[in-house]
C-alpha cells in the first residue's frame, strides 16, 4: 500500500502508535525510503525544514536516539538545542509544566521528548504549541523504534503483512515491545512474546499475541526474531538468576535461531549486551542481522517524522 503525496496526516504529534492507522504508517515508511535514499548521498541536506527550530529534550540519556533526532532535523536544514537536563532548571526544582512553557515560549516547532515516566510526553503536548514527538516515555511507549524496525524489515523482506514477528526478552519493562506489538498488528503480522515469566507483563495475552516461555516453542517457524535488551535500571528486584543463566536459557545465539524458519531474520533495538540478550557472532552476521539497518533506518524515520508533522506549518508559510 502506498500513499500520495496528497494524503494529509491527521495526527498533531506522534505520542505513540497507538490511534494510528494502516495508512498513518504507510505514510510514514514511505516517506522514509525517500530519505534512506537522501542520508546515502555525499550531500545529505536539504532546506526543507530551514527556519524551523527542532528542541531535543531528553530526561534520560540515549546517546543513540536523541543522535539521530538531532542529524535528521539537520539534514533536513532545521536549527537544533539539545536540552541537557542535568544542568537545567528541572535538575533546580522547576516543574515539568513550568518546563513545558517556558519552552514554549521560545517557539519551537518540534519538541522531541524522552522522559522516565509514562504519560509525561502527552502531558507535555498539552502545554506545547508545537509538534511533539514521543522519544521513549516510561514503559508506555518508543513509536519511532517501532516505525524504523518496520522499515527494516519492509526494506528487507518487501511487506509487513503475513509475518510472524517474535520478540523476546524483557518484555515486562519495554516500551520498544509495546509500540512493535502494536505497529506490527496493525500492519497485519502475527506477535509472539517470548520470555521468563519474570519478564512478562501480566496477563500478556490481552494484548492479542501468543506468549511463550521457552524459545524452541516460541521462535518455531517465525520469520523475525526481534531481541530486547535486558533493562537493568528500571529492575527493582531480581528478575534473573543471572545473566549467564539469562543467555543459556534465552539468549539468541545459532542454536537457537535453528528453531525459526531458515530464513528467518535477526533484530535488536540497541545498546546489546553481547552475550546475555544476544552471541556477537550471530549479531554481526550481515545475512541475517537487521541490526545495522535498523540504525540507518533509524535516521531516516526520523527525518519522515520530523517532515510530516511540520506540513501544516510549512504549507501555511507558503500560502
Amino acid at each position: 500500500m502506498k500513499t500520495s503525496p496528497e494524503t494529509s496526516f491527521p495526527h498533531r504529534h506522534l505520542l505513540g502508535i497507538e490511534g494510528l492507522s494502516p495508512l498513518d504508517i504507510t505514510m510514514v515508511l514511505d516517506a522514509a525510503d525517500g530519505y534512506v535514499d537522501q542520508s546515502r548521498r555525499v550531500d545529505k541536506t536539504s532546506d526543507l525544514m530551514k527556519g524551523l527550530t527542532v528542541i531535543n529534550l531528553f530526561f534520560e540519556n540515549s546517546t543513540r536516539t536523541r543522535t539521530s533526532f538531532e542529524a535528521a532535523a539537520k539534514r533536513l536544514g532545521a536549527d537544533v538545542i539539545n536540552m541537557t537536563v542535568a544542568s537545567s532548571s528541572i535538575k533546580k526544582g522547576e516543574t515539568l509544566i513550568d518546563t513545558a512553557m517556558t519552552l514554549n515560549a521560545m517557539h519551537p516547532d518540534v519538541l522531541v521528548v524522552r522522559h522516565g515516566n509514562s504519560g509525561a510526553v502527552q502531558l507535555l503536548s498539552d502545554k506545547v504549541d508545537g509538534a511533539v514527538i514521543n522519544a521513549g516515555d516510561g514503559r508506555h511507549e518508543h513509536p519511532t523504534q517501532a516505525l524504523l524496525d518496520a522499515l527494516a524489515i519492509r526494506r528487507r523482506v518487501g511487506r509487513l503483512s503475513g509475518l510472524t514477528v517474535a520478540i523476546c526478552g524483557d518484555i515486562a519493562h519495554s516500551r520498544v515491545a509495546r509500540s512493535n506489538i502494536q505497529l506490527l498488528q496493525i500492519m497485519g503480522a502475527r506477535v509472539r512474546l517470548i520470555a521468563p515469566p519474570t519478564l512478562l507483563p501480566p496477563k500478556a495475552e490481552r494484548f492479542g499475541v501468543e506468549v511463550f516461555t521457552d524459545m524452541r516453542g516460541g521462535l518455531h517457524d517465525v520469520d523475525i526474531v526481534m531481541m530486547l535488551r535486558l533493562q537493568l535500571e528500571r529492575m527493582q528486584g531480581s528478575f534473573v538468576p543471572s545473566v549467564r543463566e539469562y543467555f543459556r536459557y534465552f539468549g539468541l545465539d545459532r542454536e537457537k535461531l535453528s528453531y525459526a524458519k531458515p530464513d528467518a531474520l535477526v533484530m535488536h533495538p540497541g545498546p546489546m549486551n553481547r552475550g546475555v540478550e544476544i552471541d556477537s557472532e550471530l549479531a554481526d552476521d550481515i545475512d541475517r542481522s537487521l541490526i545495522r539497518d535498523q540504525v540507518e533506518m533509524g535516521v531516516a524515520v526520523r527525518m519522515a517524522c520530523l517532515d510530516i508533522l511540520t506540513r501544516p506549518l510549512r504549507e501555511g508559510v507558503a500560502a
